[in-house]
């Protein structure tokens, strides 16, 4: 069964947010908490959104995404930030059917993509992605600017100044 999570779920999917760093070799990066999670999906503004798989009560997966936005077609699109399944349960088409939520979440809207990104060795994850259609975008490379590069390039900036979710001009 898939459903929408719900506060409840917060430390099952924290949970398995540390399950999926140790399969995905960086424990040390997923730093996130449960009150973080729980203001994300949950709070004033919530900035994603996520589903549980469910097999006989109990929890054995999730998918959190956000919407993002394409200029080219002019709609929104889903971003998967994360699919889990606990590897007990895998085979049993959680999977497959948190991917077939999410792909009915964008017909239903009128969203024009659905996207992930896969890990260049996780060949499971890349077999399974590939036989549902899942196309690479391999002329697309990823860029991350994060720590010391972040706060320089920030450091940079003189247009407003954002505190919480509205913007201050800042005199120049």
């Amino acid at each position: 069964m898939i459903r929408t999570a719900q506060p409840s779920d917060v430390p099952a999917i924290h949970t398995m947010i540390r399950e999926l760093a140790e399969y995905e070799r960086a424990p040390e990066e997923a730093r996130a908490t449960e009150e973080q999670l729980r203001e994300a999906l949950f709070g004033e503004h919530p900035a994603v959104f996520g589903l549980i798989a469910e097999d006989g009560g109990e929890t054995v997966g999730f998918a959190l995404w956000f919407r993002n936005f394409s200029t080219w077609t002019g709609t929104h699109g889903v971003y998967l930030e994360d699919l889990y399944v606990r590897p007990h349960a895998r085979g049993g088409g959680h999977g497959k059917a948190l991917l077939a939520e999410l792909a009915r979440i964008c017909v239903d809207r009128g969203y024009a993509r659905f996207e992930w990104s896969v890990l260049d060795w996780n060949e499971p994850a890349i077999r399974f992605y590939t036989a549902l259609g899942a196309e690479a975008m391999d002329e697309w490379t990823v860029r991350r600017l994060s720590g010391e590069p972040l706060r320089a390039l920030a450091a940079q900036a003189s247009g407003p100044r954002e505190t919480g979710n509205e913007a201050v001009a800042v005199p120049r």
